[in-house]
């Protein structure tokens, strides 16, 4: 089969390699679209992997070629999404239904080679059959929607809650999306791009803010400050931005990752403890059943149309475009959202 191998840093090719074999409780997928994560830049351009050489590529959808012996919740020609996370071991986590914070997993893609190949082979039980009303093109977004879902299920938040998603990657929109889906009030977007702005808006932020061009703390003194935030664009200045920005009582929830190290003046420490704030991390997106309630409600959402993610995918490339879709993600002028390889519809 073709796929594309890192051979290390910033070395992508289009190889052919051997078509893996599914094990009694795996099934083989002829994969049809896959995306290309931000951890997928992290990986090329940083060479932030296991090892080398790896096939990229945990977003995507696919139809199954073949099942193995044991098999018996999906079967051949199923039109299929993958969670890539693959729990190992038995440790407390995974008995708690936690196993994204387990110290023992693996992970297509990262950890083992992924779906930026013409087959991969997966366990079953990691596998979610489609509803007919959704393509497999729309289904190789849904392992980003199922991250915001769980990050916004973190906390508790009230119906009508003024909310504030810090960053328009693909990450936040997904979240002003899933908070859309769950019916909060004003969804105001911070970003420093105006062409990502004005989709955020497109899609449906009530307010979007440029903070390239509008003093944030002379905003806030003027207008209400939200009572959650959500940070997404793992940049140091919006990780301390997020705690100077939300009102007294208000919450925190943080889904990017760190860019650098954060230092956090003592002013918006103190804002902490002073407006007894609650802060929470968020980590990828299982729960118990495995994979978790996160898959289940992103196919529900796209299947019955309350969330639309076709107007999110900008750029479909083929195996044979290599890294070209890596590097434009790193173009500062690309204002794209999703990328897909389009690879065996």
């Amino acid at each position: 089969m073709k796929a594309l191998i890192l051979k290390e840093q910033q070395r992508l090719e289009l190889e052919n390699i051997e078509r893996p074999t599914p094990k009694n409780d795996e099934v083989l997928i002829r994969v049809a679209y896959c995306g290309v994560c931000g951890s997928d830049l992290a990986r090329y351009f940083e060479g932030k992997v296991h090892n080398y050489p790896l096939v990229l590529g945990h977003e995507f959808s696919g139809v199954i070629e073949k099942v193995g012996k044991s098999v018996e919740n999906v079967k051949v020609g199923d039109r299929v999404t993958v969670a890539p996370l693959l729990p190992q071991g038995n440790d407390d986590f995974i008995k708690r239904g936690e196993p994204a914070l387990s110290s023992s997993y693996s992970f297509l893609g990262s950890r083992e080679n992924g779906a930026m190949a013409e087959f991969v082979a997966v366990k079953s039980e990691n596998v979610l059959v489609l509803p007919e009303g959704v393509s497999t093109r729309e289904a190789a977004l849904i392992e980003p929607l199922t991250v915001a879902i769980h990050g916004i299920e973190r906390i508790q938040l009230t119906a009508g809650a003024d909310v504030m998603v810090l960053g328009a990657g693909t990450i936040g929109i997904m979240t002003i999306l899933a908070l859309k889906a769950k019916g909060v009030g004003k969804v105001t977007v911070i970003d420093i791009n105006d062409e990502k702005l004005a989709f955020a808006k497109k899609i449906g932020a009530d307010q979007v803010i440029n903070s390239k061009d509008e003093d944030l703390a002379a905003y806030f003194n003027q207008n209400n400050q939200p009572e959650v935030v959500i940070e997404t664009a793992g940049v140091p200045i919006t990780q301390v931005q997020a705690i100077d920005i939300v009102k007294k009582k208000g919450k925190v929830v943080y889904i990017g990752t760190a860019a650098g190290d954060v230092k956090l003046p003592a002013k918006s420490f103190e804002k902490i403890l002073r407006g007894e704030l609650e802060i929470t991390g968020s980590w990828m997106s299982y729960s118990a059943p495995f994979p978790g309630y996160e898959w289940k409600a992103a196919l529900t959402y796209i299947e019955n149309g309350i969330i639309d993610v076709k107007p999110l995918i900008h750029e479909i490339y083929t195996l044979e475009d290599t890294s070209k879709p890596f590097d434009e993600m790193r173009n500062p002028d690309n204002h794209s959202i999703k990328f897909l390889y389009k690879i065996g519809e």
